[in-house]
């Protein structure tokens, strides 16, 4: 009898192509966690400063159509419309992960999906408790400390200069992408109050012809971004947050050409296309204009601070994404290790697995957003979910900088291996060594 095939290590490495293209994806991503930390920064300094009460007016500024229901003020166009520019691209890399990614495998996907659902799980379970029996709608918040922020965990990961090598890069990246799903997930089942069902099956319409027109290959603008629209408005409309549309739109694009089209063999689809042309968007301008028009929160010095964080809700929130974060990942992540009888890489130690857990505290842009869902925006309470959210990624920054620039040198040598191509193919040679097929 021959003996059952030894199970493949965690966090091993990819393949070169996955690799290349995430290293690519997260040196632009940086660039974007460096514009949100700018638009937050920008908040803080003008709602706290003399001139509170322009950023107040500014903020409150009602821009659209009344007909069309789409009277809205600049933050909740910021919220509504521009994310949905971020869901879109999200929608549009998660996609590709589980189609054309090394995800596809799903031996490979059930780490990064296991440890997103416990990193969402334990941190909602931590809130509940934290406000079991506190009244006034504070259970209201429990998604709240759900999120992984990617931008503004690489934006630290730049500032602290630590070089993760390129399989704890992968799993950091489709963790907080399935974080995402699981967010907007949550966000339609629970935060949908009054739900429009004419609108959002009116939506199916040009959603549909969006559908036809991306699976041919059209791609111009002309004819998809009315469609796009549209779409969202109708989605809007119903009730449903206007951000799942962007979601829905983005599934929609193929990420390998049809049959029809030329077979895959004839390049990627029009995902690759889409990422490239909206991600700069999204990272640039979407997520940092969101920031500045959510996270501007008067905090009232010292003592201000410490009479939000004696709300439960911002209280829960701070344990949450700090403990909750990291005990949910790294408790995953050992469980999957367990069930599965798979160790993790020798490269690695459950330490590097710890950091990148307490970087999944940081949790901003989605944070932000289902705190204003649950208690209404410009609300008392949604000012101390923002205090919650802002402390509680610091900390869990804080933290993550310990552990992560502990292990710093061993990061650098691990890269260096990474890089090391002594036949001058183009691929490092510990990419031809070593067999792809990874939990």
């Amino acid at each position: 009898m021959n003996p059952a095939p030894r199970p493949s290590p965690l966090l091993g490495r990819g393949s070169w192509p996955e690799a290349r293209r995430i290293a690519e994806l997260l040196r632009r991503e940086t660039v974007g966690g460096a514009l949100l930390l700018v638009g937050t920064v920008l908040a803080l300094l003008w709602a706290n400063s003399p001139w509170s009460g322009g950023y107040a007016a500014l903020r409150d500024t009602v821009v659209g159509p009344h007909a069309l229901h789409l009277d809205l003020t600049l933050g909740q166009w910021a919220a509504d419309g521009l994310l949905a520019v971020f869901f879109f691209v999200a929608g549009l890399e998660l996609k590709r992960e589980f189609v054309a990614g090394d995800l596809r495998d799903p031996r490979r996907a059930l780490l990064p999906v296991m440890a997103a659902v416990g990193g969402m799980a334990v941190p909602a379970l931590l809130y509940v408790a934290v406000n079991a029996g506190a009244g006034d709608g504070a259970l209201r918040g429990w998604a709240i400390p759900t999120a992984t922020d990617i931008a503004f965990a690489l934006a630290v990961l730049a500032v602290i200069s630590t070089h993760l090598p390129s399989a704890l890069r992968t799993f950091l990246l489709t963790l907080a992408v399935v974080d995402d799903l699981l967010a907007i997930t949550i966000i339609a089942f629970f935060y949908t109050d009054d739900l429009s069902v004419v609108p959002l099956l009116l939506a199916l319409a040009p959603l549909a012809a969006f559908a036809v027109l991306v699976q041919r290959r059209v791609r111009s603008a002309w004819l998809l971004l009315p469609l796009a629209a549209t779409t969202w408005a109708l989605v809007h409309a119903s009730g449903v947050h206007a951000t799942v549309a962007g979601v829905l739109l983005g599934f929609t694009v193929p990420v390998v050409r049809s049959a029809a089209a030329g077979g895959p063999e004839a390049g990627p689809g029009l995902a690759e296309h889409f990422e490239h042309r909206w991600r700069p968007l999204s990272a640039g301008v979407a997520v940092p204009v969101f920031a500045f028009f959510s996270a501007g929160v008067t905090v009232g010095g010292l003592s201000g601070l410490v009479t939000s964080l004696q709300d439960r809700v911002a209280l829960g929130i701070v344990v949450a994404l700090v403990a909750g974060k990291a005990l949910g990942i790294l408790g995953a992540t050992a469980l999957v290790s367990r069930f599965t009888h798979a160790e993790l890489d020798e490269s690695l130690s459950w330490w590097d697995v710890l950091g990148l857990s307490l970087l999944g505290g940081i949790g901003f842009t989605v944070s932000l957003l289902i705190g204003e869902l649950a208690f209404g925006a410009g609300s008392v309470r949604d000012e101390h979910v923002k205090v919650g959210v802002l402390a509680g990624s610091l900390l869990a920054a804080l933290l993550a900088t310990v552990v992560l620039r502990a292990r710093n040198r061993t990061y650098r040598r691990l890269v260096k291996v990474e890089e090391v191509d002594a036949d001058a193919d183009g691929v490092p040679d510990v990419y031809q060594q070593r067999p792809v097929g990874e939990v």
